[in-house]
């Protein structure tokens, strides 16, 4: 497997959805040197903030097996992920679930990485599988980067706390 070609694919993806207005994170699933899942957040885009790239290409899996008529199980096994983002700790629950083969990503998920960033998962699991990161890591962060220099127009509106001052105080005004 060239892992950097597929990392330059995933990578194309995740630009695909930056410019969809989605966190840009790419995902490709690999079954015998082909690309059988490709996927994009689409949180935004469903206002469902389960719709990760990397859940998105599970589906496709399941499609793809149901249409030619192959045991998902069997497949999942052999499959390589290759993903722009160390995956969050719910997509690498999901990939360990499912006794994928190996997972490659380019960037640390610092926010919500369930390698090794936040949660180290596969310590809850038995896994036989192989995890590298750091692939192309740089150009995966320069388009987090870019995402996060925008607005998110789907994102809640801060609230401040109505009737408290800067030092914690109740405050009370004359009507």
């Amino acid at each position: 497997m060239d892992t950097l070609a597929w990392m330059d694919v995933a990578l194309q993806k995740a630009e695909e959805s930056l410019r969809a207005g989605e966190v840009p994170v790419g995902c490709l699933f690999i079954y015998n040197n082909e690309i059988i899942a490709t996927g994009n957040n689409t949180v935004n885009e469903t206002c469902n903030a389960t719709r990760h790239a990397e859940i998105n290409c599970i589906d496709q899996v399941l499609k793809f097996c149901k249409e030619k008529r192959m045991d998902h199980e069997t497949v999942f096994h052999e499959l390589d992920v290759i993903v722009t983002v160390e995956p969050c700790i719910m997509c690498m629950s999901a990939l360990l679930q499912l006794q994928v083969r190996s997972i490659v990503y380019g960037c640390a998920n610092d926010r919500f990485g369930g390698c090794v960033s936040v949660l180290e998962v596969p310590k809850f699991y038995d896994p036989k599988i192989t995890i590298q990161g750091n692939v192309k890591g740089e150009e995966a962060m320069r388009l987090l980067q870019i995402f996060y220099k925008g607005v998110n127009p789907n994102a809640p509106e801060l609230k401040a706390k109505k009737g408290r001052n800067t030092k914690g105080t109740s405050t009370t005004e004359n009507k």
